[in-house]
């Protein structure tokens, strides 16, 4: 079966642990904004003879991510404070991130290490907190002869090049397994296996330059050592078509790159990521977000902190679903994750309010409830969907269904919703719109309905120079789906399914449905 996304990704680490206006007499101007590679500006431009169809880059592709990211450097330097130790820190390359539908729908970004710098496209994962690239490798990720490597520049890391790498001792106290160690002062291991087909990377923790730039008008660099994992031998998934190039962990514990940069006094203790609807993101450390954003408070286990929420109900259309249920916000999985009971309560509300015909269920998606969307398809016939947090803040989700095109040319769209055996998740799909800011030092989650271009900077993706291109990111939901007109609400109470409250040692990464496919061969 053909496909060119061969699995979504389930990025929870082991390690993670579950706790328990209006205006008056004036008047009012508006005009529509448009995106300079949009589908309106390209008609215009072609009908108006400025540009033909060849100058105009298919959406998705890589040569579209090359375009967005040469304007980015042409928007560079527009930030009105002097430099600042308190300024948050991007990457060197920029703070861009990317969602890559063919590698796995994560988001994506350029990091650079060592002396001389090399770089590497690595994975995003608040769900797990080791930093991760292949290096002096016995079994890697190939950089070449391989789908993915033709596309992207890969990289593969040697301490001996690098003037500034250091291997980390058994006696360091960033070691976690140093009951492994033949003598105090042996290179300290690392092992990290992963839920997915036998997936997992060890090798050796080494320490080394990370190489970032202030967020302020002068763009000072700053270069700081970090702690992080020199894989030498992967298996699995980390072979095939995830993270192929590394994986940069962004959790709480002290290994973690955050924990770093705000212990050697670099940064405030909190980051931001923004998730736009075209797959483009930014992600900022040091940034606390803003006065305006909505927050609710962590559930912080000491033992294995996490970035582990409450939610007291959802909403779905019309009805409201009491619930009493903890759920992890993770950037490194693609869809939503709910366990029994709130899953079936979820899905079935859902379906009870949707106007389209359900489709037979597909073994090959994970998704049960799908439904064939009609020509005249209206967005605010789909049921909206929101959740409330502990503390009372309110959580609308922008993109709760997938659309799928079928080999047929039919589309069909799905409430993106997994069920889940061992916990709840808050995956991609949801924070979709948002920048959601992961506030370590108050220990709350922060988010803001945000349009990522509004944050500008300069960046280089490590897309190789040709004309090949991959799908867009289907994953694209039909945007605010408020149900028109008001309706009396319904309620449905039910019992508080606190996932797991130990889910100890779950590190997550993938989990493995290898047929997702975006591009459906149904029947």
């Amino acid at each position: 079966m053909p496909c060119f996304l061969k699995f979504f990704f389930f990025l929870v680490p082991i390690w993670a642990v579950i706790g328990p206006s209006s205006c008056d007499g004036g008047r009012i101007f508006s005009f529509e904004m448009h995106h300079r590679y949009s589908d309106q500006v390209k008609n215009w431009s072609i009908s108006s003879g400025k540009l033909s169809h060849s100058d105009w880059p298919d959406k998705g592709s890589f040569d579209y991510f090359a375009l967005l990211a040469h304007r980015d450097q042409i928007l560079r330097g527009r930030h009105l404070s002097d430099t600042d130790t308190n300024s948050p820190l991007i990457f060197s390359d920029g703070n861009s991130t990317v969602r890559i539908s063919s590698l796995g729908f994560l988001h994506y970004t350029t990091v650079q290490l060592g002396t001389p710098g090399m770089k590497f496209m690595v994975a995003l994962d608040t769900g797990s907190d080791l930093f991760w690239v292949p290096c002096e490798c016995s079994k890697c990720a190939p950089t070449q002869g391989s789908a993915y490597a033709s596309d992207f520049e890969l990289s593969i890391y040697n301490p001996e090049v690098s003037s500034t790498s250091k291997k980390v001792t058994c006696n360091n106290l960033l070691c976690a397994h140093r009951n492994q160690c033949p003598g105090t002062f042996s290179n300290c291991p690392y092992s990290v296996s992963y839920v997915s087909a036998q997936t997992s990377t060890s090798g050796i923790l080494v320490e080394d330059v990370l190489h970032l730039t202030r967020e302020d008008k002068n763009h000072e660099s700053v270069e700081a050592y970090v702690t992080f994992g020199c894989g030498q031998v992967q298996s699995g998934s980390f072979l095939d078509i995830a993270a192929p190039n590394g994986l940069f962990g962004l959790g709480m514990e002290t290994i973690s790159v955050p924990s770093i940069l705000s212990k050697d006094g670099l940064t405030a203790d909190s980051f931001s990521m923004c998730f736009g609807n075209d797959g483009i993101g930014r992600i900022s450390f040091g940034d606390k977000g803003s006065p305006y954003q909505q927050e609710t408070s962590f559930n912080v286990n000491p033992s294995h902190p996490s970035y582990n929420i409450t939610v007291t109900q959802i909403r779905v259309g019309t009805t409201l679903i009491d619930v009493d249920i903890t759920a992890l916000f993770d950037s490194g999985t693609s869809f939503t994750y709910m366990v029994e009971p709130t899953y079936t309560r979820l899905l079935e509300n859902f379906h009870s309010q949707v106007q389209d015909k359900r489709r037979q269920h597909d073994s090959r998606i994970p998704f049960e409830y799908c439904y064939d969307m009609s020509p005249d398809a209206n967005a605010s016939l789909i049921p909206s969907m929101s959740l409330r947090m502990k503390g009372g803040s309110h959580f609308t989700v922008y993109n709760p269904i997938i659309v799928i095109s079928t080999q047929q040319g039919e589309l069909v769209y799905c409430l993106a919703v997994v069920k889940s055996m061992e916990l709840n998740i808050i995956g991609q799909n949801f924070m979709t719109g948002y920048r959601v800011v992961f506030d370590r030092e108050r220990l709350v989650l922060g988010w803001e309905k945000f349009n990522c271009y509004d944050i500008e900077d300069s960046y280089t993706f490590p897309v190789k120079p040709h004309n090949t291109s991959v799908p867009p990111a289907v994953a694209a939901g039909l945007g605010n789906n408020s149900i028109a007109g008001a309706k009396k609400e319904t309620r449905d109470h039910s019992q508080g399914s606190v996932a797991s409250l130990s889910y100890h040692r779950y590190t997550s990464l993938l989990f493995h449905l290898r047929c997702l496919v975006v591009l459906l061969m149904l029947l």
